[in-house]
């Protein structure tokens, strides 16, 4: 395999190649659109089985919705279909035939799932009525780049109908603190939460919450977000109940996504020059054990001890998987390990199988003292299960002062833009709330990534009006 690019000098071309060569990702022949490889979505399915879980605690089931919208769909909420029409693919002919309505291929569902609401929502017995989905979607990407911004990517989609905007409200809330907990436990990155600003919120969205992710370089991204749709699409399927007191209403809608591109980020937020680095609640593979064979040692004794540690860690339930590849060296197995991110390594050789002990190896830890540390294989489900956890942790507390030390405080743009140029990171600042304001800082291709619950700053970051709110301002992806 090639040696990786300088992570340092050059970010963007260590991500492209890391992906590939850790076996992720790889190429399809339709621009825009990749082909994930079991590595890759092996992580992808670990985050499906925790957050199907929370989301249905949420009260919310599973049901599938077709691919295809009806184009008329789109046109009866006028935002939402301005918002997403420069990122439409559009059918026109099927069956060796023009069709009399042309079909959009989803770029979202609140329309195909809205109209499916207004057939079985008659009361509000039938409130809240929330439902989820794991889908593909498709938006016309112009630049596209892997797990971050594809043509299609996977998803899953919550959606739910309520009686009160209250209620909305609490249940987008909820699905952005379930994300936030996915995220910040499992795949151990630290986010900013807050509202989007009208101009950046979800087109056909009353309001719009997010958890924005600052990545190594210094740039913001969006990890997940949620909105209260408030009666814009309801209104628009003529979805109708009757309430207790016989008084025909209609309801108030959220919806929330959570994307593969949640991926990215965990290869940006985690990796280093060696490769990829997994945080072990969500790696597909938490240790690898490679045995060291010797010329003149009984192989078979050591292969013996290999397989019994391995079904001993498996029984446990620990992910882990045996590199009895002869035609590699040891050096080499650790080379493609590491790439992986994988990460323990478990080492047992001819000495070990005599002192009934094995060696392992933190992928995180740079101290080669610490790095490295013998146990008893009798001991090792203890150790490896506390070694894992402390990765998990230490993982996420480099990546919580990584954006502390990116995170600044500021209050004008004159003195903040240019810094952003030299020094990317998000800046909290005040803003009056003037939509005007917020275009400026597309002279230094940024943008607010959120309103925030609270208020440092008594002037806007541009005008001199005073502030409404502070927001963080940054470049993202």
């Amino acid at each position: 395999m090639e040696k990786l690019p300088d992570i340092n000098q050059n970010f963007a071309e260590w991500y492209q190649e890391v992906i590939y060569q850790a076996g992720m990702i790889d190429q399809s022949p339709v621009k825009g659109t990749f082909v994930i490889m079991p590595y890759g979505y092996a992580i992808w399915e670990n985050l499906q089985a925790v957050l199907d879980k929370k989301i249905k605690e949420t009260g919310t089931q599973n049901a599938y919705f077709p691919l295809f919208i009806p184009e008329s769909f789109l046109k009866k909420e006028a935002k939402h279909v301005e918002g997403f029409a420069p990122e439409l693919a559009v059918v026109t002919h099927a069956g060796g035939q023009k069709l009399e309505e042309p079909l959009v291929v989803r770029p979202t569902s609140e329309t195909m799932i809205y109209y499916m609401f207004s057939r079985w929502i008659k009361s509000w017995r039938d409130l809240p009525y929330k439902v989820n989905q794991w889908a593909n979607v498709v938006r016309w990407e112009m630049r596209p780049r892997a797990f971050l911004r594809t043509t299609e990517f996977l998803w899953q989609e919550g959606h739910t109908a309520h009686a009160t905007h209250a209620e909305a409200d609490d249940m987008a809330k909820q699905a952005l603190d379930i994300y936030k907990f996915i995220l910040e436990e499992y795949l151990a990155i630290p986010v900013i939460s807050g509202i989007k600003s009208d101009s950046e919120k979800f087109a056909g969205a009353h309001c719009t919450y997010t958890n924005e992710g600052l990545m190594p370089d210094g740039k913001a991204l969006q990890m997940c977000t949620s909105h209260v749709l408030n009666q814009s699409f309801s209104s628009s399927f003529d979805i109708k109940f009757q309430d207790v007191d016989g008084q025909v209403k209609t309801p108030i809608c959220s919806s929330w996504g959570f994307t593969t591109r949640t991926i990215g980020a965990l290869v940006m937020t985690h990796g280093d020059q060696a490769g990829l680095v997994m945080p072990p609640k969500i790696a597909p593979i938490q240790a690898v054990i490679i045995p060291i064979l010797k010329a003149d040692a009984d192989k078979a004794l050591v292969l013996q001890k290999v397989e019994y540690v391995k079904q001993m860690l498996t029984q446990a339930g620990m992910r882990v998987v045996a590199d009895l590849d002869e035609t590699k060296t040891p050096g080499a197995k650790f080379y493609d390990w590491e790439l992986k991110g994988v990460p323990v390594r478990i080492e047992i050789g001819p000495k070990d199988v005599e002192k009934n002990q094995a060696v392992l190896v933190n992928r995180v830890e740079q101290d080669k003292t610490k790095k490295k540390q013998f146990v008893a294989i009798d001991g090792i489900n203890a150790s490896l299960e506390k070694l894992l956890f402390d990765i998990q942790i230490n993982l996420f507390e480099s990546a919580k002062k990584r954006l502390q030390a990116k995170y600044f405080e500021a209050e004008k743009m004159t003195d903040f833009g240019p810094k952003m140029d030299s020094e990317n990171g998000m800046y909290q600042v005040g803003w009056c709330g003037d939509a005007k304001c917020e275009a400026e800082l597309k002279a230094y291709k940024a943008t607010i990534r959120c309103l925030l619950n609270e208020q440092k700053h008594e002037t806007c970051f541009c005008c001199s009006k005073l502030s409404n709110v502070d927001v963080v301002v940054a470049k993202a992806y």
